[in-house]
């Protein structure tokens, strides 16, 4: 696929959830395929986070979208995620670019908001959001 900017979710910003983040998504991008990424998930809060894994089984289901105006839907998420600028570090999300695997088996870049905090205590979830 060429070169464009591309977002995977995997929790609060899916189609399953009704979340005003999810429509603003769903009004500014384009949704592409679901898809998997190698990560580990955990319960933080109402909200998941996941964090990388070199591990194959180790993978989270999500969806792909290809954003139309990246720099705005990215600012409207990061403050959303509480990584903007504006929000005192350490943040508790990190956005960075990722490969993601369609479900067709394409193998993408994509940026996806990892949860940046250690995960001691946390709940592991082998169910998805």
């Amino acid at each position: 696929m060429r070169d464009l900017n591309y977002l995977f979710v995997y929790g609060t910003l899916k189609r399953t959830s009704n979340s005003q983040e999810h429509h603003f998504l769903a009004r500014h991008a384009d949704f592409i395929d679901t898809a998997r990424y190698y990560g580990k998930l955990y319960q933080i809060d109402y909200y998941p986070g996941v964090i990388p894994s070199d591990n194959p089984d180790d993978s989270v289901d999500g969806e792909v979208y290809v954003l139309r105006d990246a720099d705005a839907v990215l600012s409207y998420l990061d403050r959303y995620e509480e990584c903007s600028p504006e929000f005192p570090e350490p943040h508790e999300y990190c956005r960075k670019q990722q490969t993601v695997c369609l479900n067709n088996g394409t193998a993408l870049s994509a940026w996806i908001y990892l949860y940046y905090q250690t995960t001691v205590g946390l709940q592991r979830l082998s169910i998805q959001f």
